[in-house]
């Protein structure tokens, strides 16, 4: 993409819709880019993109305050789009600055709530089996030794391993035989937890994503993997093809999903447990998309203008 969307209005006053990006020197994704430059071209000297690195925080005066690695002071913008991946993010960095932007008035799209809920993927799956929605067998743990996790009565193999907070299908395997599971637990990391989660073996290697923008399904898009591996990732190679409208149960399971998190906006990751019957794998705060879905931009944009139009006409910046 050339069109390069705005990194700071003209006057910091005159910007009432934020995208919000995680530090430099982050390389904003296409999708991201697409839609600064969309919110840009809607919005005119409104809209702006900030990086986390370029915003300190605080109170002053018994008054939260927001203001630039200069100094200069500024108002809390109306809405705020985050781009800010959920999985990533620290509870002492990012999530205390969305945290500051919601104290100050802001209307975050996704909720802090929201994020958070999407941020470990357990937290996850628990909204939505609470919401009665299909999620696949599952078992994690807060700090029992991990070799003796992997031989509890109630983990089956093969499993699926992956990191809580994973992202683009980093830190997942599958697990075959309890054998190699046992093998490898002394190898994983102990910084962040595990989740050991029932194989759908015949979704292997394929995920169906659908993007969901306020309670309505934009586009949907099957990701299969090259050599029958099991994440069906994108960014590890996986093959992309437009299926909107082919599986009206999946994205009508997606919707659902969306809801049950408190999401405006959602990428829901589905897995075939038959041909036509499906289980929630995972859902994405801040999903990216695929060029040729062209109806996403679009919906993302007109929902963020939906926020900003019903806020109250006489909210203030200021705190």
């Amino acid at each position: 993409m050339t069109d390069q969307p705005p990194t700071q209005p003209d006057t910091p006053d005159s910007a009432g819709i934020w995208m919000l990006v995680r530090q430099h020197p982050a390389v904003l994704r296409r999708s991201t880019q697409e839609l600064a430059t969309a919110l840009a071209a809607a919005h005119g000297p409104r809209f702006a993109l900030w990086h986390t690195d370029e915003l300190l925080f605080g109170v002053r005066d018994g008054r939260l305050t927001l203001h630039t690695l200069g100094g200069t002071d500024l108002p809390a913008p109306e809405v705020v789009c985050v781009r800010q991946v959920a999985g990533p993010m620290h509870t002492d960095r990012e999530v205390t600055l969305l945290r500051h932007l919601e104290r100050m008035g802001s209307t975050l799209i996704n909720s802090l709530d929201a994020q958070l809920k999407c941020r470990n993927k357990i937290w996850q799956l628990q909204e939505l089996a609470l919401a009665g929605l299909p999620v696949p067998d599952t078992l994690s743990y807060a700090t029992a030794p991990l070799e003796g996790v992997v031989r509890s009565p109630h983990l089956a193999t093969p499993c699926v391993v992956k990191s809580v907070n994973g992202a683009k299908g980093t830190r997942v395997f599958l697990a075959p035989d309890p054998h190699l599971l046992r093998d490898v637990a002394g190898s994983l990391t102990h910084d962040t937890p595990f989740l050991f989660q029932q194989h759908i073996a015949h979704s292997h290697g394929r995920t169906l994503r659908v993007v969901v923008v306020d309670g309505e399904p934009v586009e949907a898009v099957l990701h299969t993997s090259r050599h029958h591996t099991l994440a069906a990732n994108i960014a590890n190679g996986a093959a992309a093809a437009l299926c909107t409208g082919h599986h009206p149960r999946a994205e009508q399971l997606a919707v659902q999903a969306a809801a049950a998190l408190g999401l405006a906006i959602a990428g829901v990751d589905l897995l075939f447990t038959s041909p036509d019957t499906y289980t929630v794998c995972e859902v994405n705060a801040v999903p990216g998309w695929r060029p040729e879905m062209k109806a996403v931009t679009p919906a993302i944009t007109a929902c963020i203008t939906r926020h900003l139009t019903a806020r109250p006409r006489t909210t203030a910046h200021h705190p």
